[in-house]
């Protein structure tokens, strides 16, 4: 056998159960959609928005839980109120989004241990979502992953110059009639969406790694929001899927064998940045003027 064959072997070996493949197909999925709209969470500095609606999806789980619901509706309820109260107290309390996060996310989490608290039973269904089990995805949830990214994807695409506009320039997009507000509470329920479908990938840990580590990667790389997304989205679906090989082959979660990758990507880009790397190398990726981000502050030429 040559070493093509051994390599071939070696890629599709894991294909052959049935339940790797619905892992990989779903580890494609939750990538696609969490580096896609990655890209705005990053470039409007509300990385931590990630972790806290994941932490805040844990009031909805124990709940569920404990009310023998089911756990992806429950988790994606508390993850849109939590979202949309966010935005709310944001805008009435006049704070910054980060101080309303941290609000937030820290009463829902604090709701779910109270809620825990008055169960001592055996809780398996539960820590997988907290700490990501993909290879335990079985056909329903396979199918709830895809329907979700669809919508988030369709979402994206629609209402692209609009979110567009309003995350580089919103004060120029509320003056030019877009609807800037419900914009924001749209792109906040897209993520709560977003993060609830990657709970069962890489749980509520590490979910807002999967989130904002491949935008940020991409940005290293190039100013083009265009690009900027489909470097994301390929980021993302490479971490996944190097992930579960890792995974399979080396006998470690899957969750933080993906959450790994990505982090091993970020310094990659890092270092072959164009403007920032250590290593120079012609700037491929650069294209005419258009709308470009410099550092965390965005404009529109």
């Amino acid at each position: 056998m040559n070493w093509f064959d051994q390599l071939a072997a070696v890629a599709l070996e894991p294909w052959q159960f049935e339940f790797m493949c619905r892992g990989m197909i779903a580890v494609i999925l939750v990538a696609l959609t969490c580096a896609t709209i990655g890209t705005h969470v990053v470039l409007r500095r509300l990385s931590f928005i990630g972790d806290g609606l994941a932490h805040a999806t844990f009031g909805g789980l124990a709940i569920g839980f404990l009310l023998k619901l089911n756990l992806f509706v429950s988790a994606l309820v508390a993850a849109i109120l939590t979202a949309v109260g966010i935005g709310t107290v944001s805008r009435k309390a006049e704070i910054s989004l980060d101080t309303s996060i941290g609000i937030l996310f820290s009463g829902a989490f604090a709701a779910g241990i109270v809620v825990l608290s008055h169960d001592r039973g055996y809780r398996g269904d539960l820590f997988d979502l907290l700490l990501g089990n993909v290879l335990t995805v079985n056909t329903t949830e396979l199918q709830l992953t895809a329907a979700a990214t669809a919508l988030v994807i369709a979402c994206l695409v629609f209402f692209y110059k609009e979110f567009l506009f309003s995350s580089f320039d919103p004060a120029g997009a509320a003056a030019a009639g877009i609807p800037v507000i419900w914009l924001d509470y749209c792109l906040l329920s897209l993520v709560a969406l977003t993060i609830t479908i990657a709970l069962q990938t890489v749980g509520v840990i590490l979910v807002s790694a999967l989130l904002v580590t491949p935008a940020a990667s991409a940005m290293q790389l190039t100013n083009r929001f265009p690009v900027m997304m489909v470097l994301a989205a390929a980021f993302g679906i490479f971490s996944g899927l190097s992930g579960i090989y890792i995974s399979y082959y080396l006998d470690v979660p899957a969750g933080p064998a993906v959450v790994l990758v990505a982090t091993g990507l970020f310094f990659a880009s890092l270092l072959f940045s164009p403007k920032r790397g250590a290593v120079q190398v012609p700037e491929m990726l650069e294209e005419p003027p258009g709308p470009e981000v410099v550092g965390h502050f965005h404009k529109l030429q």
